[in-house]
């Protein structure tokens, strides 16, 4: 059996495009969703088609109970987690900070900060040499909306996002002595359906035409350095925030 990754957020964009991918190296892939469920099956059904093994995890990344829940399912499965790609993620529609009401800020950060803790903790607690683990890698999916700040429009979510970047520092000097390497993805403007759900589903072709690249990016060139980040050829690479945004 090859090396095993949880997914999270992995239905759709950036996730099952890593899961593909990483189906392809034969990886076996934890699948984790939260409402649709046929879109992970389709996702499990790629990682198959790929070469790879897929196993479906429904799960709320900011309830302690199913983020520990799935890693147990996926550790009891295969008997290893080798490595996390701290995915999942939500924006809202465009608003300035005056205008955003307190429902939204708390899912905001319920979902983006504290369920990325939360799943980089149980890796931690898995993955860690001081306590029984192999080590291994974790990628956490941030935003070049964390330099940006997104004025006007989603100061929210790129405020989550810099948590998530700073997140990545601290760890990677927290677990690199255990062995666990740390990085980061910044994604820019990138073709998937997270646009629709901020209300604007145009905004990537809109603007990614503006980019020093003039085009919008897709969700396997992200997955392309993600795998890479898992993978040995990336082996003296920990505590980085990678920017994929074409030049934004």
């Amino acid at each position: 059996m090859g090396k095993v990754v949880l997914i999270t957020g992995a239905s759709r964009g950036i996730g099952r495009a890593c899961a593909r991918l990483l189906g392809a190296h034969g990886w076996t892939v934890g699948v984790n969703y939260l409402h649709n469920e046929p879109a992970a099956e389709e996702t499990a059904a790629e990682v198959g088609r790929a070469g790879g093994h897929a196993r479906v995890l429904r799960g709320d990344v900011a309830s302690e109970a199913d983020v520990v829940a799935m890693f147990d399912t996926l550790e009891s499965a295969y008997g290893r987690i080798d490595a996390l790609v701290n995915n999942a993620g939500i924006v809202a529609p465009g608003s300035q900070v005056a205008d955003m009401d307190a429902a939204r800020l708390k899912r905001m950060f319920d979902v983006n900060v504290y369920g990325a803790f939360l799943c980089a903790r149980e890796a931690a607690r898995r993955m860690s040499k001081d306590r029984g683990g192999d080590g291994g890698a974790i990628v956490n999916v941030s935003s070049a909306a964390s330099r940006i700040g997104s004025p006007n429009e989603y100061v929210d979510y790129a405020s989550s996002k810099g948590a998530i970047d700073t997140m990545t520092i601290g760890l990677a000097k927290e677990l690199g002595p255990q062995g666990v390497r740390v990085n980061a993805v910044r994604p820019g403007l990138i073709d998937t359906e997270i646009h629709a759900s901020g209300g604007r589903p145009e905004r990537a072709a809109v603007l990614g035409a503006q980019t020093p690249l003039g085009r919008p990016g897709s969700a396997e060139e992200v997955a392309q350095t993600i795998v890479w980040l898992l993978s040995d050829a990336a082996s003296y690479v920990t505590g980085a925030l990678l920017d994929v945004s074409g030049g934004r």
